[in-house]
């Protein structure tokens, strides 16, 4: 008896590769990396009938927040680090 089933099933329109639960345990981190490689599903069954589809994930977003927004967009200007007197105060001065 096989333990993955080379025919091609459909679903949702797609041909896809099926596979046995037994063989989808002995193999999953390879199944895994090769749905996400390929691009291609897998459908697993269990006794002939379908249980999971295993799809490639969708293309990450990248998030849009406002921390860390101006990075790279400030320039320092002299020392930071020294304490500040009061002769260095623009506003005290007459």
């Amino acid at each position: 008896m096989s333990t993955m089933n080379q025919d091609h099933g459909s679903v949702r329109g797609m041909d896809i590769e099926t596979v046995s639960i037994s063989h989808f345990k002995a193999t999953c981190l390879e199944l895994l990396q090769k749905v996400k490689r390929t691009g291609q599903p897998i459908l697993v069954t269990k006794r002939g009938e379908p249980i999971a589809e295993i799809f490639p994930p969708s293309p990450v977003q990248r998030r849009t927040t406002w921390l860390g927004c101006m990075e790279g967009r400030a320039q320092i200007l002299g020392d930071i680090v020294s304490p500040v007197g009061a002769d260095d105060w623009e506003a005290l001065k007459d």
